[in-house]
C-alpha cells in the first residue's frame, strides 16, 4: 500500500443538543470542550443543512465529535441491531479509576451495566443523553499473557469457521468464562 492510517482523528456522531452533550461529557466524564463550528451549508456535499459541530477532548490527542441538525428528523437507532452493539469504548487507567467513574456516574442518576469481565479488559456500560452506549474499560494485568494465546492461525480460523457455521468458535471462550459461568449452566446455547 502507498499509505498508512496513523491513528483516529475523530469520531462523529450526533446529538441532540449541543450544549446538553458538552456538559454532559464534561460533569461525566471530565472531557474538555476543544472546539465548536457551524455552518448554514455543508463543506463536502454543499447542502443546506444547518449543523452545530462540536469536538470534546478524549484524551492522549483523541477527539469525541458531535453534530446537532435542527433541520434534518429527530434522530433514532437503527431497530435492528441492538442497543449493545454499536458503542464507544473509552479507556481508563485501571481498575481503580474504573470504580470511580461507575461511583461518579451513578451519583449523577446514569444506570451503569457492569463490571463486566472480558478477560483482557474490564468494562462498564451506560448510555449518553443521545442514546449512544458508551464503554468505560482497563485492561486486565493478564492481558498480553492472554493475547498471546490467540495465534495469526487461530483468528483466521475462527473467522473461517464463523463464516461458514454462523455460530460462535470455541477458540477463546477461555476469555469470558469467568463472567458466563452460570448462564452457560442454566441455558445451554441455543436455549
Amino acid at each position: 500500500m502507498s499509505f498508512a492510517i496513523e491513528k483516529i482523528h475523530h469520531v462523529a456522531y450526533r446529538c441532540k443538543d449541543a450544549k446538553e452533550t458538552v456538559e454532559w461529557y464534561q460533569k461525566n466524564l471530565n472531557m474538555g470542550f476543544v472546539l465548536a463550528f457551524a455552518e448554514d451549508y455543508v463543506p463536502s456535499t454543499k447542502a443546506y443543512d444547518p449543523y452545530m459541530h462540536i469536538f470534546l477532548d478524549a484524551g492522549n490527542g483523541n477527539v469525541l465529535a458531535f453534530f446537532e441538525l435542527p433541520n434534518q428528523p429527530e434522530m433514532g437507532s437503527d431497530p435492528n441491531t441492538p442497543d449493545w452493539v454499536q458503542h464507544l469504548a473509552l479507556k481508563v487507567k485501571d481498575e481503580q479509576a474504573l470504580l470511580s467513574a461507575k461511583a461518579q456516574l451513578e451519583a449523577n442518576g446514569i444506570d451503569v451495566v457492569g463490571v463486566t469481565n472480558h478477560g483482557i479488559f474490564h468494562s462498564i456500560y451506560f448510555f449518553d443523553p443521545n442514546g449512544h452506549r458508551l464503554e468505560l474499560t482497563y485492561d486486565d494485568p493478564t492481558s498480553e499473557q492472554k493475547i498471546s494465546l490467540i495465534t495469526e492461525e487461530m483468528k483466521v480460523e475462527m473467522l473461517e469457521e464463523w463464516t461458514r457455521t454462523k455460530r460462535a468458535p470455541t477458540h477463546t471462550q477461555f476469555l469470558h468464562s469467568d463472567e458466563l459461568a452460570e448462564v452457560k449452566e442454566v441455558a445451554p446455547v441455543g436455549e
